[in-house]
């Protein structure tokens, strides 16, 4: 028999209280804009954590109304993924959105990179 109260069981709470965090964030991001990895982390609470930001937008289910789409690498680019098409797929749908991607596959993160003003931040 297993215990609900456990250490794995802890361990599962805390990220999935993360991993709400980090959508909640996400769902912020307007269509047209785009944030980093490492700025959904910090923005979410969790600085320092951008992998897990990234685990928890791939925990997604497909159908999922989160604009996980809307959140690409430091560089600009649409990170490679373990399953194939996903990431011509966020390409697509940013490009959808108006989001210009140069020759290299880069945006213009000056140009397109959310800006959340303080007043809209999540609460902690």
């Amino acid at each position: 028999m297993r215990v609900a109260n456990g250490p794995c069981y802890v361990r599962a709470m805390a990220t999935s209280g993360n991993y709400a965090r980090i959508h909640a964030t996400v769902r912020r991001i307007p269509c047209g804009r785009v944030a980093t990895y490492g700025q959904i982390a910090t923005l979410a609470g969790l600085s320092g954590h951008a992998r897990q930001v990234g685990y928890a937008l791939h925990a997604l289910p497909s159908t999922t109304s989160v604009p996980w789409h809307r959140v690409i690498n430091a560089k600009g680019e649409v990170s490679l993924r373990s399953t194939s098409g996903y990431d011509q797929e966020q390409r697509l749908r940013l490009e959808r959105e108006g989001v210009t991607f140069d020759a290299r596959g880069r945006v213009d993160l000056a140009a397109v990179r959310w800006r959340p003003n303080r007043r809209s931040s999540p609460p902690r």
